[in-house]
């Protein structure tokens, strides 16, 4: 769907991954968040009846379970747990907005970007006898729209750290070598 689009349903990934994204008037991509199998999505506009506030686009071959406003309403007046869940779900996503917004205003590229492929391990990350392999083929304008910063900066940090032996490459996939060493500098402000 598109931002704007009427928010009918809820859709859940039952195999391959969606990017929740959207667009300035130049075209400039901000990417919100990335679903992987069991993500849920959509849920804003079929809980309060208004419009989409983001696109969804498939980043690859997907199926979705998709749950229509008219049944999941009903549903949930007969269903707290349920609702518990959600309002779970929903306070998540809250959260990971305030971090986003707090990345954004009070820390460098460095930072932000160690912080964006922690986020990501906790979503795509396998662990391998070598680090963590992020199991997500992310280009560096797709990884730097979802953290905000710029491709030229993704790259520079990028070989860098792979330099450094903090980071890998295997085909295609990061491979995050030194966790300890990304958990610094994730958590340096300047």
């Amino acid at each position: 769907f598109q931002k704007g689009d009427a928010g009918t349903s809820l859709m859940a990934v039952i195999r391959g991954r969606v990017k929740i994204c959207t667009y300035s008037g130049e075209g400039k991509e901000l990417v919100l968040n990335i679903f992987g199998q069991g993500g849920l999505f959509g849920e804003i506009a079929v809980l309060d009846g208004g419009p989409r506030t983001a696109d969804a686009v498939a980043l690859e071959e997907t199926d979705l379970l998709v749950l229509e406003r008219a049944h999941l309403l009903p549903f949930l007046t007969t269903s707290p747990e349920i609702v518990s869940r959600l309002l779970a779900v929903l306070c998540q996503r809250l959260r990971q907005t305030s971090e986003h917004l707090e990345d954004a205003l009070l820390r460098e590229a460095p930072s932000r970007l160690a912080r964006g492929l922690l986020r990501l391990a906790e979503t795509f990350g396998r662990q391998r006898p070598n680090g963590t392999r992020l199991d997500i083929k992310l280009s560096q304008q797709q990884l730097g729209s979802l953290i905000g910063v710029s491709r030229e900066s993704i790259n520079r940090h990028l070989v860098e750290w792979i330099r450094a032996g903090c980071l890998a490459m295997e085909d295609g996939c990061i491979v995050i070598r030194d966790r300890a060493l990304l958990e610094r500098v994730a958590e340096a402000e300047a």
